[in-house]
């Protein structure tokens, strides 16, 4: 990170905090659509299927999961790998505007697949794919056996691997609807969306919408956010419409000139977080969510818990259980939470259930959070 002797003011890490908690939606709940929210948010981590939805029920009011569903299934939303080579659920403008922008990333995965891939044509196995993705959505499975009849030798994930890097590839429906099951099964962006994608746009205007959704930031943050490099000289040629901060630790930060930024004293009410929610994964430095007592706690080996948070920072995981008859969330704080704080917690808590649940009754539990 560069750090600046400049005398631009210091943001302290409660600062910082309540600022990017403001752009994400999570100081007060927003009265926007979930399209809205999925734009302004540059898009919602979705590895898994309910993330999205725990993510806007955080953060809208009057959110219905049904909403995003429905906005999924008129595909005005979509699942497609884009920012550090993850699934995101993304508006069908940015999915066909970022995607082009990541593409030299998605290219350069292919390095570490390249003995796998030793006599592969990739141009025709893009045109390959393509074709047969167009002409019916493709399991990964599907996908791979069909390419190894051309390819025999060739390693069976890389070829897949290859395709998903190549290729925009979206998760069509019933995938990712809620209340719904399907496999996951590809085709491109521009087959299941009816239009061509935009040529790979100057990254300037998604450093501002990162910015807007994530900032104040340094230019490090912002290619952790987004999986590039060599960002720096956007961030120059920027310079002269934004205005500059510094971390308490000298780390220069940008940030536009009228965006919100709360004092440090601003309430900040519970939220339970998705695994892998955007505020968590947008930061090289995650101070500003994230306190060093409790760092790595949210993780075990490869595996992410739903996070709580307590006062804007990270103060323990959570999980949902549910049958027809119940729905049980069970909270493991990291702490102790003070007789309010819990209060609070349950508050919050049981809001969730209301809108992820349809069980007929719901319980809250402070204890320890099965994992695995």
């Amino acid at each position: 990170m560069t750090k600046t002797t400049s005398t631009a003011p210091v943001l302290s890490a409660r600062e910082l905090n309540r600022a990017t908690l403001d752009r994400q939606l999570l100081l007060r709940r927003a009265t926007m659509a979930a399209t809205d929210a999925v734009e302004h948010l540059v898009g919602l981590q979705a590895q898994n299927v309910k993330p999205p939805y725990y993510a806007l029920a955080a953060r809208l009011e009057g959110f219905a999961p049904e909403e995003l569903s429905a906005a999924m299934e008129k595909r005005e939303v979509v699942r497609i790998v884009t920012m550090r080579s993850t699934i995101h659920t993304h508006t069908a403008d940015d999915c066909l505007t970022l995607r082009p922008l990541v593409q030299a990333a998605r290219e350069r995965e292919l390095y570490g697949f390249r003995h796998g891939l030793a006599g592969v044509d990739l141009d025709r196995l893009t045109a390959i794919s393509r074709e047969l993705v167009e002409a019916e959505p493709r399991t990964l499975k599907q996908l791979r056996e069909a390419l190894l009849v051309e390819w025999p030798d060739a390693d069976p994930p890389a070829l897949a691997i290859a395709a998903r890097c190549r290729l925009p590839l979206v998760q069509v429906t019933p995938r990712g609807l809620w209340g719904r099951s399907g496999q996951v099964a590809l085709t491109t962006a521009e087959h299941w969306l009816g239009r061509p994608a935009e040529p790979a746009p100057a990254p300037d205007a998604t450093v501002l919408r990162y910015l807007a959704a994530f900032g104040p930031a340094s230019v490090k943050d912002m290619q952790t956010w987004a999986g590039l490099t060599r960002l720096r000289e956007v961030f120059e040629r920027l310079r002269p419409q934004l205005v500059t901060f510094r971390d308490e630790h000298g780390v220069e930060l940008f940030d536009l000139p009228d965006a919100p930024r709360p004092d440090a004293d601003t309430p900040a009410p519970p939220r339970l977080l998705p695994e892998f929610d955007n505020l968590l994964l947008s930061h090289a430095d995650r101070s500003r969510v994230v306190s060093a007592d409790y760092k790595g706690r949210h993780w075990q080996g490869n595996q992410a818990y739903c996070t709580l948070l307590v006062d804007g920072f990270l103060e323990g995981i959570w999980r949902l259980e549910e049958s027809p008859d119940e729905a049980v969330i069970t909270i493991e704080p990291f702490g102790t939470l003070s007789k309010r704080q819990r209060e609070e917690v349950v508050e919050e808590a049981t809001r969730m259930l209301s809108v992820l649940s349809t069980a007929s009754s719901y319980d809250i539990r402070f204890g320890t959070v099965v994992r695995g």
